[in-house]
């Protein structure tokens, strides 16, 4: 019967043709489903390949986004070669790149590990997992060449789309505005996707209540209806394991039964063989394009008769040039309340009249967005004859308070618990204050207050408190302890707590490189009860409580170069990474009576090159000095064991223990084999070498043979928590190796 319907088209395009009517025009119609809407674009290459003209399209939610962009000039094999290389999930997670990040911003993205907004002392939870930023960045590129097309009528293709109203759960018509605005509002699943305003209507997907919008394509005028479907039919019990495809579950009840009758109204319906697949399973695009296509070749035959109706003779499409760069010649923000214009212009970093790639402003909008502050970011790009409007359209995040959390175990502050609260416009506009109190076997905490200026010079203050104890030699601190000493003593447990408080200003050129100087108040205690708990033995000794080699207050200027593109701190895959931080200590209390002024300078160079598949090498090599003829030996380098963040001069080694190997100078060559074998999982292989030593650079050691070295074999895993980290640790010099545990963020 079917056959025989299309037998009869024909004929009537035949004598539509001889009469001069018009052809018959032909509309499609595509259905939401997420990843399987990339069936779609199967669907596509042989509708084209038929040899069918598409006159009219209309879709919902990943049917909006193949059907707009099919609309707008691509041809199906362009939109396949598109998808193949995009990675959805990425897109879809909306992570932000590490480098667009500020230094502060970096800070606390790698420290805690659950973030929650704090409204009128009381804990929410996100209105999604994201804001769809990185996916509305790929369509604005995507779309660029139709950019001034606010009639969707006037596309190659006339287009619509579907969205859903919801506060009055209606379906919403979008046939105008800013495509990309408009596609991606159609695609807002809810709890996924953050719900999307248009017109002071907040919209979430189309599929909510019009999946398959056939009725109005037919309203734009098509006489034929193909449509393509990739709904999910309702599931099973066994096929309802996420959130996800329970909602979709929810969401199908009135959608699966709208289809019998539109499937019906269908002239040409083409239904592929995706049960197999989830709405995330975007990793299987090559399989779920194919499905596409083995479906609509079944229907090639009518297909082909359609063409033959329409007597069409297919033009090749001009090849969509990828835009790669554009001029801004005018900016113009909209909805920044508590946000500054030269906030936002430094975060974005380009200038106006000024030729940039479209990187760089995909580059500017995720500086924004990695700060946390604006719960979307729109922006349309409009010809103004000289070049390109750029308007930026800001939603303020309204929480400014927020509460954070993490837990941490290490060998030598050892488990720790900490609670964050952070305030955003504290006491002005761009600024954010933060407190971390660490409980756990070391009370510790970590009082910070920016002022973030973009391109101008920032402000900050910061105060951290920071108490750990290990067992050390006792000849590390000998020489602050002029008293006689029993020779049998040769390790004791040494206190360390230092609380600094720094004022500051910085300057940073890209998100990767700052500048800073500052003025730095340092009270430094190292003592131990070793010594008390022998005083019966030790008649020289006081008998107080505690032995103190160090209670002084220090007052220093200081000046640091960062510059940090590392694309992870922990497992870095690529990247280049410069610290350097030169304090020069002016005052002091002088609890030993043997200050004078001196300097400290070190600095950080280190490299990671991807190698093969998987496996990288990260090389660094680290070097400091004292100058001056200070005798303080409080701020010497003391290096072993292993970690991230320490306070003030220990360096990491391994090989050997914490606080193991003193001097006042030394250099260190450091390199690490990661191998990610499966995903989150490392094999870990590290070697470091160094000189330490007194004056080792006025003698000339540093550039002699290594006097200590130390390997290391170990596992890590990026946990939800942080990384977890264990390694096996031996050096060659000494017969004693290590196990080191890591668990979580450092902080």
């Amino acid at each position: 019967m079917t056959t025989l319907v299309f037998v009869l088209f024909g004929v009537l395009g035949l004598a539509q043709d001889q009469n001069g009517d018009p052809p018959p025009k032909v509309g499609l119609v595509l259905s939401g489903g997420g990843a399987k809407g990339l069936a779609h674009i199967g669907a596509l290459k042989v509708i084209e390949e038929a040899g069918v003209k598409v006159d009219y399209i209309g879709g919902t939610s990943m049917g909006a986004i193949v059907g707009a962009l099919y609309a707008s000039g691509y041809s199906a094999k362009e939109l396949d070669s598109i998808f193949r290389v995009t990675d959805f999930t990425k897109l879809i997670q909306d992570n932000v790149p590490r480098g667009a990040k500020t230094f502060y911003e970096k800070e606390n993205s790698e420290k805690y590990a659950l973030t929650l907004p704090f409204t009128n002392f009381k804990v929410s939870f996100p209105q999604a997992i994201s804001g769809g930023q990185n996916i509305y960045n790929e369509l604005v590129r995507l779309l660029f060449h139709v950019k001034d097309v606010h009639e969707f009528n006037k596309l190659p293709i006339p287009f619509l789309c579907m969205a859903t109203n919801v506060e009055t759960g209606e379906q919403v018509l979008l046939d105008h505005g800013y495509l990309p605005e408009a596609i991606v509002a159609s695609g807002t699943f809810p709890s996924l996707f953050e719900p999307s305003e248009i017109e002071e209507a907040i919209l979430i997907d189309g599929g909510v209540v019009n999946n398959y919008p056939i009725e109005r394509v037919r309203n734009m005028g098509a006489d034929i209806i193909i449509g393509v479907d990739v709904q999910h039919d309702l599931a099973t019990r066994e096929s309802l394991s996420s959130a996800t495809e329970i909602l979709l579950q929810i969401n199908n009840y009135r959608t699966v039964n709208d289809m019998k009758k539109k499937s019906e109204e269908t002239d040409i319906y083409i239904r592929p063989a995706i049960d197999e697949f989830s709405v995330i399973d975007f990793g299987r695009s090559k399989d779920i394009v194919k499905s596409g296509e083995e479906a609509a070749k079944t229907k090639m035959e009518e297909l082909k008769k359609v063409a033959e109706a329409q007597k069409y003779a297919p033009d090749r499409r001009k090849r969509i040039q990828g835009m790669d760069s554009l001029v801004i010649n005018r900016m113009i923000i909209k909805g920044n309340d508590q946000y500054t214009r030269g906030y936002i212009k430094g975060k974005l970093r380009f200038n106006l009249a000024e030729k940039i790639a479209f990187d760089d402003l995909k580059q500017g909008i995720n500086n924004l967005s990695a700060t946390g502050n604006f719960r979307a970011i729109r922006y349309e790009l409009i010809s103004n004859g000289l070049g390109t409007d750029l308007i930026l359209k800001l939603k303020e995040n309204p929480t400014k308070m927020f509460i954070k959390m993490s837990a941490h175990y290490d060998d030598l502050y050892k488990s720790a618990a900490l609670i964050n609260l952070t305030k955003k416009n504290f006491l002005m506009k761009d600024d954010v204050a933060s407190f971390d109190f660490i409980l756990g076997d070391n009370i510790r905490y970590n009082l910070q207050y920016y002022l973030d200026k973009g391109y101008y010079w920032s402000f900050g203050v910061n105060s951290k408190f920071t108490d750990f104890n290990s067992e050390v030699d006792f000849s590390l601190i000998q020489g602050n302890f002029n008293t006689p000493i029993d020779p049998n003593i040769r390790r004791i447990s040494l206190d360390v707590t230092d609380l600094t408080n720094q004022i500051y200003l910085q300057t940073v050129l890209r998100e990767e490189f700052a500048f800073t100087i500052g003025a730095e108040h340092k009270l430094l205690k190292y003592s131990t009860r070793t010594l008390s708990q022998l005083g019966e033995d030790l008649e020289a000794l006081p008998t107080s409580e505690r032995t103190f080699f160090e209670n002084s207050n220090y007052f220093s200027g200081f000046g640091k170069i960062t510059l940090d593109t590392y694309d992870d701190k922990y497992f870095p895959t690529k990247g280049l990474l410069f610290d350097s931080d030169y304090h020069v200590y002016l005052f002091s209390s002088d609890f030993n009576d043997n200050f004078r002024e001196f300097s400290v300078a070190k600095g950080r160079l280190g490299t990671v090159i991807p190698l093969v598949n998987r496996l990288s090498l990260n090389l660094e090599a680290s070097g400091g000095v004292k100058l001056g003829t200070s005798e303080v030996t409080s701020f010497d380098f003391v290096m072993g064991g292993f970690g991230n963040d320490f306070v003030n001069n220990f360096v990491p080694f391994f090989g050997y223990d914490f606080l193991s190997i003193p001097g006042n100078s030394f250099v260190k060559a450091y390199g690490r084999l990661d191998y990610n074998f499966a995903p989150k999982n490392h094999v870990l292989f590290t070697a470091n070498f160094a000189n330490v030593d007194d004056d080792l650079f006025r003698t000339g050691d540093w550039f002699t043979q290594p006097n200590y070295s130390g390997y290391g074999v170990g596992y890590g895993f990026e946990s939800f928590l942080g990384p977890v980290q264990i390694y096996y640790s031996w050096s060659p010099e000494i017969k004693n190796d290590s196990i080191f545990f890591s668990v979580g963020y450092w902080f």
